[in-house]
């Protein structure tokens, strides 16, 4: 029997002082990490402000938020949704990640919380061009 999948919506912002290239090591390790946890997501990045939206075992996903919420490169993170999925959203990748240049489109997830915010992101998605 296959372990439930749970998912999680996090937004944070980029900590002051970052280097530019800093978003690219975050995806890389992301990429690496995810794929030997059986983790799958994506995360959206605004120049200032991040959405990520993952999911996989929660025996494994309870634990990357936690590395998250104490990842120097990442300041005022907060979980806006998470819960139990039946299946997933992300099958096609590892991390997925976008860039918007649209500032609203992360700002409105970042006032949200809730089945609000995952709904807001997921409404989104389709219009973020992702590589992954």
């Amino acid at each position: 029997m296959t372990e439930p999948l749970h998912e999680i919506l996090y937004c944070s912002v980029l900590a002051p002082g970052q280097p530019p290239d800093v978003v690219g090591k975050i995806v890389s390790s992301a990429r690496a990490h995810n794929a030997r946890q059986s983790i799958t997501g994506l995360l959206v990045f605004d120049g200032m402000r991040f959405c990520q939206h993952f999911e996989g075992p929660q025996a494994v996903v309870a634990p990357l938020m936690q590395r998250i919420g104490q990842d120097p490169r990442h300041t005022l993170i907060r979980v806006a949704y998470q819960g139990a999925i039946l299946e997933r959203r992300y099958r096609t990748f590892d991390m997925g990640f976008a860039a918007t240049e649209d500032p609203d489109d992360m700002a409105g997830i970042h006032s949200l919380d809730g089945e609000a915010a995952l709904q807001r992101f997921l409404a989104l998605r389709p219009g973020f061009d992702v590589s992954g």
